[in-house]
């Protein structure tokens, strides 16, 4: 529709001051010669008319139709339950509405489907960036269409009313695990406090936590309060950690029962106490080994004067610094992480003390037993209380011949020595062997004639290794080749250690593109069955492909984002693909508590949909109610473009000209008389 508007304008010829001097002159002249003709008069305004240029201006307008804005929300808590129906049916019904009303237009908005979950739903986002281009003079009002679970806030105040329509039920409940404080990091050995909150519709509800997927802890905890508990780091590398809550009666998801905590373990220094039984030429390649690791605090003591020594010097005598047996064993032992036995015969140490030793392994210490002759000897190792956690055990005299050490069925698949697998037919030879029989653990180094050279067990919490020869040295010296005798005790160090890379048994997972790739540890040849199971509940099956390395592996397209959890019937392993707590999905409940103060203070309204279906529209006006219990307002701008525009004069100028100079030249002739 088109109109036209009529407006007298000016365009002085000189500027606004000079306009104004010269009509401060003439106003003097006046004044000054009052009895001047009306001839003069008429002349001298003639000449002002010409000089403020007076026009005629001429407008075409073309009203331009309002805009109303309509937020469909596609975000991913969209699709719980009804809501998508809803969504769409609210549409159609909205279209068909605004369809009949004339003059607006209608921009249709969705928004959120390609949106990261991590972000959540960012509605005031997406309203922003339609209304860049949208003037205010023209916006007739905004609807939205949501759940009601936004994540941002408006930028700025809205200049038109803010209607939302919201598509979830009233009343919803949902059990869902809140996360409110997780370090990042911990110190492998101690413990990193969690800190959240269950929310569901009972006074306490029951909860589950699994480290690693194991079971830690599994009771009730009260809904709605924080809730602190401290979680044990027990190895270097990520530890993932689970809060779950039970599935309740009247859930809308079970994709927020869960929240999942990546705490990276860090090590501090590494505590060593290595303890030496006599002097010998190998003790340096100790030394030298953990002293040249900066993240090793070695404590070094040589038994230079055993018990069964004859030597009449007094000990005030002595210049030797006293062992600190009591001080180590019963005050610093547990301040360790490993204690290395290099040739240590047991006699050095009062009986009492051995047990304690034995008993810091069970509690989950690391022992490194490097035997030499000394182990079969009538006081040695094997005859003391620490017989009952070495794995191996003297068979017969030490042998003194050279011997070749290879690995053993159990050596080529232990993640230890398996990548020695192609190097040990260049070896060297070791020039004594303690034969022995393994009693518990893995055998992974043996001689010829398949006496066991390292063998690795596990006692109570705790581990130990037993080195069968105090010739591995030569290794390191190059003898005969050498061999990987640095790299072979570094390892062995960081399975003591309990690093996860170097299980023997063990179960990882991990995302790679689109791709769950599970690969499984084992010393045993024999593949089962991966058990997968999807964040959305559903499962699957995959064999293992054995590699004949200690790994066998399997993979499985994925689908979903969120928690993978595979399980070979003794062990779980758990892959996150995103987010595994994502935003969008921590509160799924629809609520109109988010958006009512925006709609509010616009003069909009909220509904429900599934309650009070989709009001009827009006058009407003600008200062007027925008919404009632059942209609929503979309205001009448009433906005236009000009389209044409024309300037005429209202008289030409040099007519006045002439004519002004014409009542000058009578006004002279006259006053000449």
């Amino acid at each position: 529709m088109s109109s036209t508007l009529a407006s007298l304008t000016v365009a002085p010829l000189l500027p606004w001051w000079a306009m104004a001097l010269i009509a401060v002159l003439a106003g003097a002249a006046l004044w000054r010669y009052r009895g001047l003709s009306r001839w003069r008069m008429v002349s001298a305004a003639l000449a002002l008319a010409v000089l403020l240029g007076p026009r005629l201006t001429v407008e075409t307008r073309l009203a331009v139709p309002d805009v109303a804005v309509v937020l469909v929300d596609q975000s991913r808590s969209q699709t719980i339950g009804h809501r998508q129906d809803r969504t769409q049916q609210a549409v159609e019904a909205l279209q068909k509405q605004l369809a009949a009303l004339p003059n607006l237009e209608v921009r249709l908005v969705p928004f959120g489907a390609d949106a990261p979950l991590s972000q959540g739903t960012e509605l005031f986002r997406t309203l922003s960036q339609v209304l860049a281009d949208i003037p205010k003079s023209r916006l007739a009002g905004i609807v939205a269409l949501t759940d009601g679970v936004v994540h941002d806030q408006p930028a700025a105040p809205l200049d038109a009313p803010f209607h939302v329509l919201l598509t979830g039920d009233k009343g919803e409940t949902d059990r869902r695990i809140q996360m409110v404080n997780a370090p990042d990091f911990a110190l492998v050995g101690k413990e990193a406090r969690l800190t959240f909150r269950v929310l569901g519709e009972e006074a306490e509800l029951p909860v589950r936590i699994e480290i690693d997927g194991q079971e830690f802890l599994d009771q009730p905890m009260p809904q709605g309060k924080d809730v602190t508990v401290d979680i044990p780091i027990r190895h270097a590398g990520k530890t993932v950690i689970d809060v779950a809550v039970a599935a309740g009666p009247h859930e809308l998801t079970l994709e927020n029962n869960h929240a999942i905590v990546g705490v990276s373990g860090i090590r501090d220094r590494l505590k060593v106490l290595l303890l030496s039984g006599a002097p010998h030429v190998g003790e340096r390649v100790w030394r030298n080994l953990l002293k040249a690791d900066p993240a090793v605090d070695l404590v070094h003591f040589t038994i230079l004067r055993s018990p069964d020594k004859a030597d009449p010097t007094p000990l005030d005598e002595l210049a030797l610094i006293s062992f600190p047996v009591r001080e180590l064993f019963e005050q610093r032992l547990p301040d360790f992480d490993l204690v290395i036995l290099d040739r240590f015969k047991g006699q050095e140490l009062p009986a009492s003390y051995l047990p304690v030793l034995a008993s810091y392994v069970q509690n989950g210490g690391a022992l490194l037993v490097a035997a030499g002759p000394e182990l079969v000897g009538p006081y040695g190792l094997a005859q003391s209380p620490l017989a009952d956690i070495l794995p191996a055990l003297p068979s017969g005299p030490m042998v003194e011949a050279p011997v070749k050490p290879s690995l053993t069925a159990d050596g080529l698949r232990h993640p230890v020595t398996a990548l020695f697998a192609q190097q040990q037919h260049d070896w060297g030879r070791w020039l004594r062997v303690i034969p022995t029989h393994v009693t518990t653990g893995s055998s992974l180094l043996q001689t010829p004639d398949g006496s066991p050279l390292l063998v690795l067990s596990h006692a109570g919490d705790g581990r130990v290794a037993e080195l069968l020869s105090d010739t591995g040295w030569l290794w390191a010296r190059g003898w005969e080749n050498g061999g990987p005798y640095r790299e072979l005790l570094r390892r062995t160090v960081h399975w003591l250690m309990k690093e996860p890379e170097l299980e023997e048994e063990s179960l990882t997972a991990r995302i790679d593109e689109d791709r769950l790739l599970a690969t499984r540890q084992s010393l045993s040849a024999t593949a089962p069955v991966l058990t997968i199971t999807a964040p959305d509940g559903g499962i699957q099956t995959v064999p293992l492909e054995d590699h004949g390395d200690g790994t066998q592996t399997a993979s499985a397209p994925v689908a979903q984002s969120g928690l993978w959890r595979v399980s070979d019937g003794r062990a779980t392993a758990i892959a996150i693909d995103g987010d595994p707590s994502p935003l969008e999905m921590s509160d799924l409940v629809a609520t109109d508590q988010r958006l009512k103060p925006v709609a509010t203070a616009t003069k909009g309204n909220v509904w429900w949909l599934a309650q009070d279906g989709v009001p009827a529209i009006r058009r407003t006006t600008p200062g007027g109610a925008q919404s009632g219990s059942d209609w929503m307002g979309l205001v009448q701008r009433g906005d236009s473009v000009v389209t044409g525009l024309s300037q005429s004069t209202l008289w030409p100028s040099l007519i006045l000209i002439l004519a002004a100079l014409a009542c000058q030249i009578t006004a002279w002739l006259r006053e000449g008389r």
